[in-house]
């Protein structure tokens, strides 16, 4: 076995792939996130609490696959922003509970129809059935057990 084996090319290492198709999805997304003045991380957070509801933050930066310690800076610069607020709950003083603001949503709202119409291309150019073939390896993927 050799480093330049086809087997073991970079064109065939799942982590390198995975890192070049992120690129190549997120290229036209960050354009249309800093038109709108938040980092892709900030849209992940709001995007989990606009399906989900109010959450407390270590769910949060699990469903928006963010570390915690990053997660703290994100949601002071979106409570900064009026795009969430926090509150303690009620039954556990301890812990804070995040949830999105009308302006959050509103937020959402202005740049949906960018936002699907970038991933609509890339469906169009895949085709639908590949592209949502991807879709379902890639939970698959996610799905397994160390």
């Amino acid at each position: 076995m050799t480093v330049s084996d086809e087997k073991y090319a970079t064109s065939q290492s799942l982590p390198i792939v995975l890192l070049r198709a992120r690129e190549r999805v997120m290229g036209p997304l960050r354009n249309m996130l800093a038109d709108a003045d938040v980092t892709e991380q900030q849209w992940r957070v709001l995007r989990v609490l606009d399906e989900e509801g109010a959450l407390d933050p270590t769910t949060i930066a699990d469903h928006a696959v963010l570390l915690l310690p990053s997660l703290t800076r994100i949601l002071q610069k979106l409570e900064e922003k009026g795009f969430v607020t926090r509150a303690r709950d009620q039954e556990d003083r301890r812990r804070q509970i995040i949830e999105i603001t009308a302006t959050g949503r509103a937020l959402l709202a202005e740049n949906l129809d960018q936002s699907r119409t970038i991933l609509d291309e890339f469906r169009a150019k895949m085709g639908a059935g590949q592209y949502d073939e991807l879709l379902t390896l890639l939970n698959e993927l996610c799905r397994l057990e160390d």
